[in-house]
């Protein structure tokens, strides 16, 4: 795993992407602080950068530094969430402005996953995390049902987990600083 994590982290440090198994299912990323990288995920999806995407942080203590206020609540959802959960927050800090969505928010998710985890850690920064296809295609469910596209697109593929047959997204909530919660996917 070691080995894995150190070549992913020579090709995040020169703005290049990742094709990685995440807490849910198999993810392109990147830098999430870097607009070019971010542009470039974008650009391999064919998706408009209107649309927001996630990023993971390896723990709580990085997500701190990432977001201007981090509500109570989200302690708690992030504690006893049973499956994996992407948290959408007010005024994020210090990530590329081309991932954050044009109202000023972010979807981020502490990773649950050990590889996740530990990437994000020894790299860290934030990683973006999105889903493993074309803008309108159907998320795959196993690392043997992404397109040939995805494959030749990305600088990285992370060689581990890719017998894994892949979880559903993670549930998305949304957190305003004024005390609003809103379930966006279940």
């Amino acid at each position: 795993m070691q080995k894995e994590i150190n070549s992913c982290i020579e090709v995040l440090k020169k703005g290049e992407l990742i094709l990685y198994p995440t807490d849910t299912v198999w993810g392109i990323g990147c830098d999430a602080t870097n607009e070019e990288a971010v542009k470039k995920v974008y650009q391999l999806k064919n998706r408009a950068d209107s649309k927001a995407l996630i990023c993971l942080v390896a723990n709580q203590a990085m997500l701190e530094r990432f977001v201007e206020k981090v509500p109570d609540v989200a302690y708690d959802i992030i504690d006893l969430a049973t499956k994996p959960t992407t948290i959408v927050f007010d005024k994020p800090k210090g990530l590329a402005k081309n991932l954050i969505a044009a109202d000023n928010t972010i979807a981020i998710r502490v990773a649950s996953d050990k590889f996740c985890q530990y990437l994000i850690n020894k790299f860290g920064k934030p990683i973006v995390s999105t889903s493993a296809n074309i803008a309108g295609n159907a998320t795959p469910q196993s690392f043997n049902t992404i397109s040939n596209e995805i494959l030749q697109g990305v600088d990285y593929v992370v060689n581990l987990h890719k017998e894994k047959e892949n979880s559903s997204p993670s549930s998305i909530i949304k957190l305003s600083n004024d005390g609003t919660v809103k379930v966006i996917r279940e």
